[in-house]
């Protein structure tokens, strides 16, 4: 699965939102930072972010996580990434007591 085309899909839907001035994210040593220029307050921006990292998810086995990182007069600044869940997808033919095949 290919991460970029979930952040892509998520950037432009954050783009369209009217209160929102700017969206983009930055990758410094392979961490995602999401950059938001808006003059929401801090709850309103975190809703949206949730809003639509659910929407860009949708139909995938994805999670997302949000960190506030930093604020500055308009500009907020989220430590946030998309990941895929760590958890068994196969038997492993152990009998392990939290195998797949015992899931419903």
């Amino acid at each position: 699965m290919d991460l970029k085309v979930i952040w892509n899909d998520f950037i432009e839907y954050l783009r369209a939102e009217t209160d929102i001035h700017h969206a983009y994210v930055k990758w410094i040593t392979g961490i995602p930072f999401l950059y938001i220029d808006s003059d929401l307050d801090k709850s309103e921006v975190e809703h949206l972010i949730r809003k639509w990292s659910a929407r860009a998810m949708r139909g995938k086995r994805l999670h997302s996580d949000t960190i506030f990182f930093r604020t500055q007069p308009s500009l907020f600044v989220y430590r946030h990434r998309f990941y895929v869940p760590q958890e068994k997808m196969f038997c492993c033919g152990n009998l392990c007591v939290d195998c797949v095949r015992l899931k419903n």
